[in-house]
């Protein structure tokens, strides 16, 4: 099955109409412009956009864009070269213009051609890039630049203001003009020229926006919408926020063939699962597959792990490779229009294979429903956002014992019962035997997706250490390496898990991959072999200070230097992560001091528990911290930091080794 999702700027199509090209002029800059150094509105910005217009008009097939920056600190300068894409056939960009004014007045125009890139190519679609740079760029100097878009007369392309920025901007002005036919309101005349994307007619002009407070749209008499802002603050950049998109302050425009959100999403649904039980029908080829892996006897957990495994070890080609059309021909295959083509190809999508598995579990008598739900990694399901393409992948949800069980089996390498994060917590619309609604699939429980690093390390009087750790990983962890292993060679995988210990190992101390155990088999623990080397702590006359905690030697605890939150907090997924680092000492050396016991809550969210051992000759240091929760809001925050504060000061003990008399009088 392919589900295309709808694309941002949704194409409709209309008689020709003759275009029209407006022409910005570019302003004459003020004496504070050109001195400023600076922004007491946004202290440390490296650049200010002064203004920005974005002018569409639907009728006549333009947009304009005009754009003035200020380049305050060296970082800025990368804001002189401009990329703009667009789809080349439909689309051409025009009348570019640009200069740059230096702090003096002196002014540079733009005198260069840009370059005409092509990005991408997907059937008869085509997507170009016109790149340009600014020239004679130094800090103090205004970047000014216009263009214009223009489209073919029979092709509309609806607006999406994307208001924030990394930097802030000052003044801001977008206008939009829709077609004639749409009048004030959000429901308007039915037009007989405008199609949707299933060939339904067009009777609706909706926008959706996220704004900030004390700001709206306004609409004019004659339809046209505008907006004026000042003092945007730039994107927010903030520890572990939700997807970045979630949280901008936007503006989208789209003409729909529904006149309100229930009628929409009524609609879709009932067309998406349509779809669906099409490509998952269990036909006579699907039900010869099950009876070939299951037997009569088994339980539907049983049959249902089985089917499981079989689709698992198809190729899923969106971790390999897609094969083209032409390909396919070459080898007397075609794209998959039913869950029967995937199992006779032996390969398909991530979409494919959950489908498959999903008219398999059917051909086997068990009851189950597809759920389409957002890729939490790119953003949050907003019902009031009229675009079904918001939703991207499937997960299966299947009725075993009599409790609904959600499965990932689309997701390569993820275990029976286990759910990629992306897909847990994560809203959208799922079958049922009452039929389509909206709904959120389960969070994690924090047990499922566990780490623990067992180090067995030597130390020498001077602080030299040898030796191992083991890593044991769960769920999320699991998953990630098994999965970077499906598209990586092993060298290269190596080398990233070894990246991937830097930030964690103390300094001076060397940490590489030996080896992996269970890389290829997602039903067992996954359990990497670390070789660690180095010298660690500080060694004096008659004492040798070690850090207490292996792991936490660089203090990089979240949370605890941002004073306020202004964005929720979203962690991915909840786990627990427990250390437990032997070190074997010398004769000469004995332990003074070491980090206390306790017990560190966050009731009902996260818990830090800590112990030291110490018997002769050597000392084991404990640590788990267990995280419950995996999403907290703004107004949560001084608890969330108040708990990590706590938690970075109890790392911040030391072990404390004392030498024997007689080796600090050696020394």
């Amino acid at each position: 099955m392919r589900m295309r999702n709808f694309a941002r700027s949704c194409l409709l199509f209309l008689p020709l109409v003759p275009s029209l090209a407006l022409r910005a002029q570019f302003q004459q800059p003020t004496d504070e412009e050109l001195k400023m150094t600076s922004d007491p509105k946004a202290p440390g910005a490296a650049a200010i956009i002064l203004n920005l217009e974005d002018i569409t008009d639907d009728p006549l097939h333009y947009r304009s864009y005009y754009m003035r920056i200020k380049v305050l600190q060296e970082k800025g300068k990368e804001l002189a070269t401009i990329n703009l894409p667009y789809w080349h056939g439909e689309f051409k960009i025009t009348d570019i213009k640009g200069r740059t004014i230096h702090s003096d007045g002196t002014v540079v125009p733009l005198e260069v051609k840009p370059e005409d890139l092509m990005m991408s190519r997907a059937g008869q679609s085509q997507l170009n890039q016109k790149v340009f740079t600014l020239p004679s760029v130094e800090v103090g100097s205004i970047l000014e630049y216009r263009y214009q878009l223009r489209y073919d007369d029979n092709i509309y392309s609806s607006p999406d203001w994307e208001i924030q920025r990394p930097y802030p901007i000052r003044k801001a002005h977008y206008a939009f003009t829709p077609f004639k036919a749409f009048q004030k309101g959000e429901q308007a005349s039915t037009s007989q020229y405008l199609t949707d994307a299933h060939g339904n007619p067009v009777n609706s002009l909706i926008w959706w926006r996220l704004l900030p407070k004390g700001t709206d749209l306004q609409n004019d008499a004659v339809g046209k919408f505008t907006l004026n802002l000042t003092d945007v603050p730039p994107e927010p950049d903030e520890e572990w926020m939700p997807p970045i998109q979630s949280l901008l302050y936007h503006v989208q425009f789209y003409y729909m063939s529904a006149h309100d959100s229930t009628d929409f999403w009524v609609s879709e649904a009932k067309r998406w699962s349509k779809d669906v039980d099409r490509f998952a029908d269990p036909s006579r080829p699907i039900h010869d597959a099950v009876a070939g892996i299951v037997a009569p006897a088994d339980s539907d957990v049983d049959k249902a792990k089985k089917l499981y495994k079989a689709v698992q070890a198809l190729d899923n080609t969106d971790y390999s490779r897609r094969k083209g059309a032409a390909e396919l021909k070459r080898m007397g295959l075609h794209e998959a229009k039913r869950a029967e083509d995937t199992w006779a190809q032996k390969s398909g999508s991530s979409e494919d294979i959950a489908l498959l598995y999903l008219a398999m579990l059917r051909a086997a008598g068990i009851t189950a429903y597809d759920m389409k739900v957002v890729d939490r990694e790119r953003g949050v399901f907003d019902p009031s956002y009229l675009n079904f393409g918001q939703l991207d992948d499937d997960v299966v949800i299947a009725d075993l014992g009599g409790k609904e069980v959600v499965l990932d089996p689309g997701e390569k390498m993820c275990p029976f019962q286990t759910v990629s994060w992306r897909h847990s917590g994560a809203g959208g619309v799922r079958e049922s035997g009452d039929g389509r609604a909206a709904a959120v699939s389960p969070q994690q429980a924090y047990t499922a997706n566990t780490t623990t690093r067992i180090g067995d390390l030597t130390v020498d009087d001077r602080g030299g250490i040898t030796g191992s750790i083991r890593f044991l990983m769960t769920g999320q962890e699991a998953l990630r390496w098994r999965q970077a292993a499906v598209r990586n060679d092993p060298d290269e995988v190596k080398k990233e898990f070894d990246r991937s210990l830097l930030p964690i190992v103390p300094d001076g101390v060397e940490a590489n991959l030996d080896h992996f155990l269970g890389l290829d088999d997602p039903d067992v623990n996954l359990i990497a072999i670390v070789n660690v080397k180095g010298t660690l702590g500080t060694a004096t006359a008659k004492r040798l200070l070690l850090p207490g905690y292996f792991f936490e030697t660089r203090g990089a605890h979240p949370f605890v230097a941002e004073e306020k939150r202004e964005e929720p907090v979203d962690m991915r997924y909840a786990d627990e992560i427990t250390d437990e680092i032997t070190y074997h000492l010398p004769p000469d050396l004995t332990v003074e001091g070491s980090p206390q016991d306790g017990r560190i809550p966050w009731q009902g969210h996260a818990v830090l528990v800590a112990r030291t051992q110490a018997g002769p000759g050597q000392v084991t240091v404990a640590r788990q911290l267990a995280r419950g929760f995996t999403f907290a809001k703004p107004e949560e925050y001084q608890s969330l930091r108040d708990f990590y504060q706590k938690v970075a000061t109890a790392d911040q003990q030391q072990l404390v080794l004392t030498r024997t008399a007689t080796a600090a009088k050696g020394n």
